[in-house]
């Protein structure tokens, strides 16, 4: 696994807190929400395949 996957992350997590913090703020809940589940859905397509990779390990560990 990549050090790098982790800081991408990070940015991610930071940059959708603070547009929910300015989004609500500004009485736009609905789009603070949808930003979070954007930010959440962004976050997952990148972490998809290592999690694919574990199940594979825990597989082949296991012999099952």
């Amino acid at each position: 696994m990549d050090i790098t996957i982790v800081f991408r992350i990070a940015a991610v997590g930071i940059l959708v807190s603070v547009l929910n913090q300015v989004l609500i703020r500004s009485g736009r809940e609905e789009q603070a929400m949808l930003t979070t589940l954007a930010g959440l859905v962004v976050v997952l397509f990148w972490i998809i395949q290592y999690i694919s990779d574990l199940f594979n390990t825990v597989q082949a560990l296991f012999q099952l």
